[in-house]
């Protein structure tokens, strides 16, 4: 069949018939399409068409690849094997598909046919552009509590985008961040997730949370042990090594800073309660430096410091009671103790096992009993000992003592009452004298009763031997005071008979001069019968009054 040489021309100029021109066919040559915009990873349906005219049978269809090339195109033919897929038809369709679009897909498409006598080739081409989503966060780093929003650019028509977080629905795309807003973010077209954007980060800045303290070794620190102390914290941006403060019982002094502190030789006294504090220079809720929990510290040790103790203190006597206690420093408590004697000298190991308890109780103290005492402490970490402690008896008192006392006593009572003897003999002596002189006188009731002689003062002498009782009257008449003498010598007799009496001693003085005779007992009867008389002479009269006890 040969080619009208018109329609050959046509065809190398315009590329297509035009509808309005119908020459000698009953139809047009043309192809029709539009550019296309895709996204890399999609499959693209590149919709098409073409017509020609009446009586002519298309043969052959083939899509073609252009690339311009000074000034001049160059294609190359596609094949409908792997990504591409034709289609349309060889009547009147020419629909291209191109899975899982690649950059390298995009540029021009031209698309030719030949009938049985023909051949045509679309004059203009088809560009497909290849692109992406681009997901866009503003800003990408923010404080907890700013705005946040999110932004899908493509190249393509507007598309209905979604958006995922960390592969997670985003319902909102502007927000006010949150701790849990912070991860990675992409955005999709609905119904193709799989045509996604490249995944971009947002970054949430949070002051510490979730402050913690912890120690090593956890469990049974033990005096003199190692113990380290381990501050940890949630923050964005992370607390650096001197955000971190340790404090123990009260926040009055840091203890240290920096995020572990060892204490290498750890005592009792280091026991109490920790905690830390955190700090990167933003606040947590308001909160500047949020503290840790408190950790309590319990060092244990062995007992130490075991004390000796005696009730009564001192010596004790022979056969009283005694009680030993024993007291100790000890963590935990110490739960037994056990007592020891030194049998031997102090320092040495013979050691003998005398009870058990925190009391030691020795209902008798005997002489076996004396010694160096020592109390064993013992708790889950092992035992101590105490110092030693000297327990003395004190004898019972001598009955030496007791004899020593009365004999002192007696002599001294002796003592009194020959002091009083004397004293009465001496006075008994002078007044012997003086009963001399008197009896010098002449007896006799005839005797001249008007001569006169002097007569000294009379003498009372008291003498009271232990009494208690009070003195008899010094003005009693002289006769009763001679009764009751005569009496007193009779009852002296009788030890049975010792009560507080009063024996009365007259004593008459005389002058030493007077030189008298001595006179019968009659005489003197008389005298002290004269004597008595009230008004007669001028004699004083001197009394010795004794006083004795039964």
């Amino acid at each position: 069949m040969k080619i009208n040489p018109l329609a050959l021309w046509l065809m190398s100029n315009d590329g297509k018939c035009d509808s309005g021109d119908s020459g000698v066919w009953s139809g047009n040559w043309r192809v029709t399409f539009s550019n296309q915009c895709a996204f890399r990873g999609q499959s693209v349906l590149i919709q098409c068409s073409y017509d020609y005219p009446r009586g002519h049978r298309v043969t052959s269809v083939t899509w073609f690849r252009g690339k311009y090339v000074s000034g001049q195109w160059f294609t190359t033919a596609l094949s409908y094997q792997g990504r591409f897929e034709y289609l349309g038809d060889k009547w009147s369709n020419c629909n291209l598909r191109i899975n899982n679009l690649q950059d390298t897909d995009e540029g021009a498409y031209f698309f030719q046919f030949e009938t049985t006598s023909d051949r045509w080739q679309s004059k203009t081409y088809l560009y497909l552009s290849v692109t992406e989503l681009t997901a866009v966060v503003k800003p990408t780093s923010v404080t907890e509590g700013e705005g946040v929003s999110l932004t899908c650019v493509s190249g393509c028509a507007p598309q209905n985008i979604v958006w995922f977080r960390d592969r997670q629905p985003v319902t909102n795309p502007n927000f006010q961040a949150s701790i849990e807003d912070a991860g990675t973010y992409h955005c999709a077209i609905r119904g193709q997730e799989t045509i996604r954007s490249v995944s971009v980060a947002l970054n949430v800045e949070y002051g510490p949370r979730k402050v913690s303290l912890s120690v090593s070794p956890s469990r049974d620190v033990v005096k003199g042990s190692s113990v380290t102390f381990t501050c940890s914290s949630d923050a964005n941006p992370a607390v650096t090594e001197g955000g971190y403060t340790l404090y123990k019982d009260t926040e009055d002094t840091p203890l240290a800073s920096g995020q572990n502190h060892t204490i290498s030789d750890i005592q009792p006294s280091h026991s109490g309660l920790y905690h830390c504090r955190a700090w990167n220079n933003i606040s947590s809720n308001g909160i500047a430096f949020p503290k840790s929990a408190g950790l309590n510290l319990d060092v244990q040790y062995l007992p130490e410091n075991i004390s000796v103790s005696v009730d009564p203190a001192g010596r004790v006597a022979e056969g009283s009671s005694v009680n030993l206690s024993c007291s100790s420093a000890a963590n935990p408590a110490a739960d037994s103790y056990t007592w020891f004697r030194r049998t031997g000298s102090p320092g040495s190991s013979s050691l003998l096992q005398v009870g058990s308890g925190q009391m030691l109780s020795l209902p008798s103290m005997e002489p076996s009993h004396t010694g160096h005492y020592l109390c064993q402490a013992r708790n889950p970490l092992g035992e101590n000992n105490s110092t030693e402690l000297l327990l003395l008896m004190q004898e019972k008192a001598s009955q030496a003592l007791p004899i020593l006392a009365g004999v002192g006593v007696t002599v001294l009572v002796i003592f009194l009452v020959a002091l009083v003897v004397l004293l009465f003999r001496k006075k008994q002596k002078h007044a012997d004298k003086q009963q001399t002189v008197s009896d010098s006188r002449p007896s006799g009731r005839g005797s001249d009763s008007s001569a006169k002689i002097e007569q000294p003062d009379s003498l009372y002498a008291n003498v009271d031997h232990f009494s208690s009782s009070p003195s008899p009257s010094r003005n009693s008449d002289h006769s009763g005071q001679a009764g009751k003498v005569r009496t007193a010598s009779n009852e002296y007799d009788d030890p049975s008979s010792w009560r507080d009496e009063v024996v009365y001693s007259t004593v008459t003085i005389k002058p030493r001069e007077t030189r008298l005779p001595d006179h019968t007992d009659n005489s003197l009867q008389d005298q002290h019968t004269q004597s008595e008389k009230p008004g007669e002479g001028d004699d004083s009269v001197i009394y010795a009054t004794v006083a004795k006890h039964s």
